[in-house]
């Protein structure tokens, strides 16, 4: 093949790329996109692939890691129009977070996460910027709870592999309306 054509076809691919990111994204085709590439069991990755994060240190957690056991899963509940996600089952840490449609039409996902900080921040997908392998959900700062000072996650991103085996989830928490160092990172393999 030649150079022309080639490059012909990476410009065609670069091009369909950028056009469909800068489109918003339906909140039914995330809430598919998730299903279909999350659902089911996690264990921790090694500590070697902890990359950029102690959250794994957690000492509930640090016993998971490396190990076959499930340390996060998901699942469609009623009637299959939630995803339930239940991170690090079984410990102290052990926190849930439910994804489901913020209204009857379906405008948009949301999410209500049960934290070990005993509370229930509430998010709403980022359409513009979530993608078929990178899920973003920003808090609602309609919600009391994300305009406070007090200590929440204000973000949460799913980030799977192109081969849907390895997941990086992030729980980026704030504190006095602000971003904090400390946040939860944790990565995943497909069980």
């Amino acid at each position: 093949m030649s150079k022309r054509c080639i490059f012909s076809a990476l410009s065609l691919v670069a091009l369909t790329t950028f056009s469909y990111a800068s489109e918003n994204t339906t909140a039914w085709e995330l809430f598919d996109w998730m299903d279909a590439s999350l659902k089911g069991e996690w264990k921790l990755s090694d500590a070697d692939h902890q990359i950029g994060t102690e959250s794994f240190k957690h000492k509930a957690v640090l016993p998971l890691v490396g190990t076959d056991t499930t340390a996060m899963a998901f699942k469609l509940i009623g009637g299959d129009v939630t995803i339930q996600e239940e991170l690090l089952p079984n410990t102290t840490k052990q926190m849930v977070t439910m994804y489901h449609c913020k209204d009857i039409a379906c405008t948009n996902l949301k999410a209500t996460h049960y934290c070990s900080k005993q509370n229930q921040p509430e998010f709403i997908a980022n359409l513009h910027d979530s993608t078929p392998n990178r899920f973003i959900f920003d808090c609602d700062m309609n919600t009391e709870r994300c305009q406070s000072d007090e200590d929440h996650v204000h973000q949460i991103i799913h980030e799977i592999s192109a081969d849907g085996k390895h997941l990086k989830s992030s729980y980026l928490a704030w504190k006095d309306k602000k971003p904090k160092a400390d946040s939860s990172i944790y990565y995943f393999d497909r069980k």
